[in-house]
């Protein structure tokens, strides 16, 4: 039952970082008033958003691992589990130790490298990345209640 909860909570904080958060930060104008911050301020304010829930993606990719390879060594396998486990898993590590240090690197380089072709191509790769690692969660919580449940 944690183990879902988890894997809950961690689709929920997602949902809520691309649904809620980031269209707040990258509207400011309309919540304040008036352009207080740039585009790039902006940016830089969701990265920390981001960063913080990469914690939590390592937390989560850790447990899955565990989780769903002790199921696996008690031949508790199943094929739809295995290929969303792994999704989680690669995705979740390219997420935090991919997609979010190479953005930060492009962020401390200034303004005008992030309207560059390489950080549009680079930030629109992690947003994808992030969906399937999202999508992969959900068929992990689906099949695990499917199984809790029989």
């Amino acid at each position: 039952m944690a183990y879902l909860v988890l894997l809950g909570v961690m689709l929920g904080a997602g949902l809520f970082a691309g649904i809620v958060v980031a269209p707040v930060i990258f509207h400011t104008e309309q919540w304040l008033g008036g352009a207080l911050l740039s585009h790039y301020q902006e940016g830089l304010i969701m990265t920390q958003n981001f960063i913080r829930l990469s914690y939590l993606v390592d937390v989560v990719v850790l447990i899955v691992f565990l989780y769903e390879g002790f199921k696996y060594k008690m031949f508790e396998r199943d094929k739809i589990t295995q290929v969303a486990a792994f999704f989680v898993i690669a995705t979740g590590l390219l997420f935090a130790h991919y997609y979010i240090p190479d953005i930060l690197a492009m962020q401390m380089g200034g303004e005008a490298i992030t309207q560059s072709a390489a950080f549009v191509n680079t930030h629109k790769g992690s947003e994808i990345n992030f969906k399937i690692f999202s999508f992969a969660l959900l068929v992990l919580i689906v099949r695990n209640m499917q199984k809790a449940c029989k």
